[in-house]
């Protein structure tokens, strides 16, 4: 036998191990039935399976009780409550959110830092994310982390780290993966584009799961898009597709961070919104609160506010179905509330400046993770090495014990 052939069933059944573990991941709690439905493989190939990822200390296996079903009930598969969860952060301009996220992306534990009106350089944002995961596992019940991923409002080098240019952080050209990897030491460490996380987030697990062809739209400060095309991220030739933020809308506009004027970002980002709504920058949460919550009760200047960048979102909107005609638009961070209080402004402005083709239409929703899509996307590729192959998992302490 050549020693392919003799690998072969190997390769076999780490990519089975790899699938039943996925589709535990991806909806939580299944029957073996359901698993064996979905996979197509047999009742005994599923249970050797949930076997061997329950000696991994990935899944657990129940026998239901009670219920008015009649024969054997079918063992139930969720993921191990002391199993491996990811670290995951968001870095926006206003605050650090970590989070310790399990598999099916419960959220086990949760630190948010505010930031102070002056760019943070990554080095202080590195630090920041380290002291936080003590914080993390004091909050986890048991468990390991298998990696961390960082969202990021910038362009990211997926290979290296490195941010090319996150004006509202006042960054470019930072090597922020190297730094983090440093002091992170064995743990893995991704760093990523914000909206190109929230949209895998949204596309595997959310709002756009029955979609292949996606975009969402993040509205932070920035502005910025992560697209689906056919299934398969579009990501570009160097990872920068997707800066919709700074496609210039009038060249006599308000000046942008990055340096032009009349970017989309200066019309419809979270500094656009408050000046509208007479209120001060630098950009909070709590000011965005106070503008929305005023633009529900009828304040006129703060719902005009509102509706003025609902149209200017409903015309970014149509350059995006016109370029990229994806069957849904996925409003996220601030502009998903936007949305929410002026609709019908942010539809009709849609429907003004997209090419009128036949049959052509495009659905917008909120997200289902809400102001989590970037983080969730961030979980989802901390754990994409265990989920492609499952074999891999040794817990440190385990790897520790062994030595």
């Amino acid at each position: 036998m050549t020693s392919s052939a003799a690998a072969r069933p190997e390769a076999i059944r780490q990519h089975n191990l790899a699938l039943v573990l996925s589709e535990v991941h991806r909806d939580g709690t299944l029957s073996r039935a359901d698993l064996t439905a979905r996979l197509g493989l047999s009742r005994s190939t599923i249970g050797a399976l949930v076997a061997e990822l329950t000696d991994l200390g990935l899944v657990e296996e129940l026998v239901p009780t009670g219920g008015a079903r009649a024969g054997r009930p079918s063992h139930v598969v969720s993921p191990h409550p002391e199993g491996p969860y990811a670290i995951a952060v968001d870095v926006d301009i206003a605050h650090v959110t970590t989070a310790a996220v399990g598999l099916s992306g419960v959220v086990l534990g949760r630190h948010v830092l505010a930031l102070g009106p002056a760019a943070s350089s990554p080095k202080a944002i590195t630090r920041l994310i380290i002291d936080s995961i003590p914080l993390l596992q004091d909050m986890v019940r048991g468990g390991e982390p298998v990696g961390m991923a960082v969202s990021v409002p910038g362009t990211v080098d997926r290979r290296t780290g490195t941010v090319g240019f996150a004006p509202n952080l006042e960054w470019r050209n930072e090597p922020f993966g190297a730094l983090l990897q440093s002091a992170a030491r064995d743990l893995p460490v991704d760093v990523g584009n914000d909206a190109d996380l929230a949209v895998l987030a949204e596309h595997s697990r959310g709002a756009g799961r029955d979609c292949d062809d996606l975009v969402y739209v993040i509205g932070r400060v920035g502005v910025g898009a992560g697209i689906i095309v056919n299934g398969r991220p579009l990501l570009g030739h160097d990872g920068h597709a997707g800066e919709i933020g700074h496609n210039v809308m009038d060249p006599s506009g308000p000046e942008c961070h990055c340096g032009k004027h009349g970017c989309l970002e200066t019309y419809i980002g979270d500094n656009a919104l408050l000046t509208l709504a007479g209120v001060p920058t630098p950009t909070t949460d709590d000011k965005m609160h106070t503008v929305f919550a005023a633009a529900r009760g009828g304040n006129p200047r703060a719902l005009s506010a509102v509706r003025r960048i609902a149209e200017s979102l409903g015309r970014g909107v149509a350059e995006l179905v016109n370029v990229l005609n994806p069957d849904r638009v996925i409003l996220g961070g601030t502009l998903s509330e936007v949305f929410d209080v002026a609709p019908a402004d942010v539809l009709t402005a849609v429907e003004r400046y997209a090419m009128d083709a036949p049959g052509q239409t495009v659905e917008l929703s909120q997200p289902a993770f809400g102001e989590d899509s970037a983080l969730m996307g961030a979980a989802e590729v901390a754990f994409a090495r265990l989920l492609g192959d499952p074999l891999s998992w040794r817990p440190r302490r385990a790897a520790a014990a062994a030595r």
